[in-house]
């Protein structure tokens, strides 16, 4: 998919990389190495109308070092853009444009849906309004894109 800026301070394997499952309420998080091809879903980030407090989203690039930032692309099943897919790109954008990271938009096709389903069978008992599953979600984006060239 899609990428904003140069070139990525670590080598291409090796990178430290954070996704973000974008929304207009809340953003999912993880992080991951790219070398273990592993993520783990952090907290995710309360948004207003798609607007994260961006504080926060700097002193989790602070934490976690990233080398790359990854933005999950809501596109339709059929592959034409959604309203969504707009504003994440938007956000991507701003992203790039604040923090000088590098940005690759990936296609979230169905994450969401799994992201339920593997809660679902957690135990959770479907009020995704109050108890999201964005860490989930921006965990398996990050899973799929680490996923992307093999096989």
């Amino acid at each position: 998919m899609a990428s904003l800026g140069g070139s990525p301070s670590a080598q291409t394997g090796q990178r430290q990389v954070l996704a973000f499952d974008y929304g207009t309420r809340r953003i999912g998080v993880a992080v991951g190495n790219e070398m273990l091809g592993s993520a783990s879903g952090l907290e995710p980030l309360t948004a207003r109308d798609g607007i994260p407090d961006w504080k926060v989203i700097e002193r989790l690039l602070a934490e976690w070092g990233p080398d790359l930032l990854i933005v999950g692309l809501p596109i339709h099943d059929d592959g034409s853009e959604s309203d969504m897919s707009v504003r994440a790109r938007k956000f991507g954008n701003r992203l790039h444009g604040r923090f000088g990271k590098p940005v690759e938009m990936f296609d979230e096709r169905g994450t969401t849906r799994a992201a339920k389903a593997i809660a679902k069978a957690e135990g959770h008992r479907g009020n995704y309004r109050d108890h999201g599953v964005d860490g989930i979600a921006a965990q398996l984006i990050l899973e799929h894109w680490f996923a992307r060239d093999i096989g």
